[in-house]
């Protein structure tokens, strides 16, 4: 259901599986390079089917911070924007965005919730 512009945010401590779940669009995206967490890059480019633009937010502390690495282009260009967490600078983003939040419960097992109006 992702298409070009489409924004998704990732938030859950570490260890819940943000990148795992990146790797995964990937995949489906038909991206053949490995795919990393872009903690010291914050950001990563990956050509498949459509971009994949994603981020990692984990050092930036503000919105200027985030707003001088220049992301609108990504985050209203032609492919998909993952940012992963993205509560640092909330609201930042576009109305149409897509929230994951990754739980880990006690069993180790993964709450996932999805809300937005991007669907």
């Amino acid at each position: 259901m992702l298409k070009p512009g489409s924004v998704i945010t990732l938030d859950g401590p570490l260890g819940a599986g943000k990148t795992t779940f990146v790797k995964g669009i990937a995949r489906a995206l038909g991206i053949l390079e490995v795919v990393t967490s872009p903690s010291f890059t914050i950001i990563s480019e990956y050509h498949g089917t459509i971009p994949l633009y994603h981020m990692d937010l984990y050092r930036i502390d503000s919105i200027e911070e985030f707003e001088l690495i220049g992301p609108e282009e990504m985050i209203d260009g032609d492919g998909i924007s993952v940012i992963e967490w993205a509560h640092k600078v909330k609201d930042f983003f576009p109305e149409r965005t897509i929230m994951i939040s990754i739980k880990i419960e006690d069993d180790r097992k993964r709450t996932i919730t999805v809300e937005g109006s991007g669907w």
